[in-house]
This record gives structure tokens, sequence and C-alpha cells, in this order.
């Protein structure tokens, strides 16, 4: 009989570990446009337009503002695992560049390797300003708002265009 029970307990143990480890596996989740490269090879360019290119991949994840008009496809697959930060895992970046008339010029793409890792301080902000007081910054206006006006709204003299 006790070798029964000791059986059931050490699978009763097991399983509790089982379910404890299996929370703690990371989270992938990806983000944005979903690449299929069969689709991606079938942009052609000098054969394709902005038209075909939209019918056959979708519209862009966003378009540049500045510049030519390019078309950019992102795609991104981040890792979360427990008890810490999200990380990307993987990132592609798919560019359709387009000529003046709207050809397809050229399909770039650009993977984890051109993102550029920051660290910012978190502590502060360093500024080009003077350093103020609070004192300062609560009354450090006063006497300079409004200093060169009448009294009140029945001032003369020339309005803010000159008139």
């Amino acid at each position: 009989m006790r070798k029964v029970g000791l059986k059931a307990g050490t699978a009763g143990v097991a399983l509790v570990l089982v379910a404890l480890t299996g929370g703690c596996t990371s989270i992938r989740d990806h983000r944005g446009y979903l690449i299929d490269q069969a689709l991606i090879d079938s942009v052609q360019p000098g054969i394709d337009n902005r038209v075909s290119v939209e019918k056959t991949l979708g519209r862009p994840t966003f378009e540049s503002q500045f510049g030519e008009k390019d078309w950019y496809y992102v795609s991104q697959t981040v890792k979360t695992p427990p008890f810490r930060r999200a990380r990307t895992a993987e990132q592609t970046v798919m560019r359709v560049r387009f000529d003046a008339a709207g050809n397809v010029a050229a399909v770039d793409k650009r993977g984890l390797e051109q993102v550029a890792s920051i660290s910012p301080d978190g502590h502060s902000t360093p500024t080009l300003g003077r350093h103020r007081s609070l004192l300062e910054d609560l009354f450090g206006n006063i006497g300079a708002v409004g200093a060169g006006g009448g009294t009140g709204s029945t001032a003369q003299g020339p309005g803010p265009n000159g008139s």
C-alpha cells in the first residue's frame, strides 16, 4: 500500500513541475506584413507597376513621405520571455522603389542587421538651457507678461499687424 502512495505522490509532483515549466516558455508574436516569398519573387523591376504590386502584395505598411514615394512592407517577430521585456527576434523590411512613371525600379530587403541599438539615459535629458530652481520656474515670468501693454482692454496703439 505504501508503494502505491509513493508512486502517486511522485506522479503528482512531476505533474506540478510540468505545469509550472510549461508556463515559462517565450511568447512569439508576429507583427506587420506576413511575408510570402513566392509573392515577393513575383514582383519584377521594369515589368510591374504600383497597381500590380498592390494587387500582388497588398497595401504597404507605410509609404515614404519625402523624396520618391517608395513603399515599405515591414514584418517583425517578437519574443517575450517570462518576466522580461519583449525583444525583436526577426525583422524584415522590404522596400519597393518606383520610377517617375510608376513602374517598379527595384525591390530591396533588409533584415535585423540594419536595426540600430540605442540605450537612452533614463535619468535626465541633457539640454542646452540654463538650470533653474523650482522657485525660478514658478515665479520667473512675473512682470514679463503684459509689461509693454496699457491698462486693460482700452489700450491704444497699433494692433498685432501694425494697424
